[in-house]
């Protein structure tokens, strides 16, 4: 048998290890689905929770939900031990199961929070997966342009020198490249590597973050991606929740707390007490036509005086969410010529930098 104090720092490793261990939301999404089958199935809410935890294969997510059942068996609600674990289940999953557990349609409820969860993952893979195709590139040129300056042009450069003519500017240009990036590699990288850190940590803060994310919406081909991405998620959550039976205001409050950009997130927050005054929602949105277009305040106007603002944000959610995805289906397309405009230039620089002066050595002979 292991001593004492090996099994606390064994313990301790073990716990540290499932705190650091992440919880993917297809696994989430999993559990959910898993929970409404058994909820269907009439099996009570302890049972579910122990099958749950003996099957669950995640280490984090299997802790979580032995230490709700815990909870549960002792007589509290589902939703008040789910929101011990905010890190876990976000506010909008944890108030969509405590409208479900008050209504007593919980089967309906997680049966909208799986639509939900897969709709806006299979949004966000869309954008990433667009995103893919530029990034590899834009690294590929860096790397070849790396290793063509470390050891291509140093060749090239020692035939020039022997020579011993008068170089052209893009020649000498190249040249001091060559040479800062032969004899100052590691520099570089280390120079790139904590611009990196430093961007990261930036864009993290409260400030960097609200800059950062004001450029985006400013930035040709990115804001529109940004402002569709953001419009779809806010339909799709708001009409969850108004599905749920939340009320306006409190659908508002969680909505804002979904949202990617900070300034969408900010406005939308801002519109909860605009709202409390008695504001309407299609006259509140309007105040932001760079945010909500007319489209969007204009459908939501119509369902608030028809009564049926949940079934058009269904309508507006779809029209976003298909959009997002034809927009993301046609980046690559988009950014191609921009990707080889900036391979030709570079390419084209690099050529008449090494074929300037062998042309002028030609001459001579």
């Amino acid at each position: 048998m292991l001593p004492l104090e090996s099994k606390f720092k064994l313990e301790k490793i073990n716990n540290f290890l499932i705190q650091i261990t992440p919880i993917s939301l297809e696994e989430k999404i999993l559990f959910v689905r898993n929970f409404q089958v058994m909820i269907k199935a009439g099996l009570s809410l302890s049972l579910i929770l122990k099958i749950l935890v003996e099957q669950t294969k995640n280490r984090k997510l299997r802790k979580v939900l032995f230490e709700i059942h815990q909870g549960v068996e002792k007589g509290g609600l589902l939703s008040e031990n789910f929101a011990k674990y905010p890190s876990v289940f976000p506010e909008i999953f944890v108030n969509m199961i405590k409208a479900g557990e008050e209504s007593g349609k919980l089967e309906d409820i997680l049966n909208q929070i799986v639509i939900q969860m897969k709709k806006i993952h299979e949004l966000m893979g869309k954008v990433r997966g667009a995103m893919i195709y530029p990034a590899v590139v834009v690294i590929m040129m860096i790397i070849i342009g790396i290793l063509v300056m470390t050891f291509v042009v140093p060749k090239i450069i020692t035939i020039f020198e022997e020579v011993q003519v008068a170089l052209p500017l893009a020649t000498r240009l190249l040249i001091a490249i060559s040479k800062f990036t032969s004899q100052h590699g590691l520099i570089v990288l280390g120079v790139a590597a904590l611009f990196i850190v430093l961007f990261s940590k930036l864009i993290s803060t409260k400030s960097g973050k609200f800059y950062f994310h004001f450029c985006l919406l400013k930035m040709p081909v990115f804001s529109e991606i940004v402002k569709k991405v953001n419009l779809a998620k806010f339909s799709r959550t708001f009409s969850s929740l108004l599905a749920a039976g939340l009320s306006i205001i409190e659908t508002f409050r969680i909505t804002s707390g979904v949202l990617s950009n900070v300034h969408y997130r900010n406005f939308v927050f801002k519109a909860t007490e605009e709202i409390k005054k008695g504001e309407s929602i299609a006259k509140t949105l309007k105040k932001s036509p760079q945010l909500f277009p007319p489209v969007v305040t204009q459908m939501i106007a119509v369902g608030e005086e028809t009564g049926t603002l949940d079934s058009i944000l269904d309508d507006l959610t779809e029209f976003y969410e298909t959009d997002v995805k034809e927009t993301m289906d046609a980046f690559a397309s988009i950014i191609e010529p921009i990707l080889i405009v900036l391979l030709g230039i570079a390419v084209a620089g690099l050529a008449i930098a090494i074929i300037m002066p062998m042309y002028s050595l030609t001459q001579q002979i």
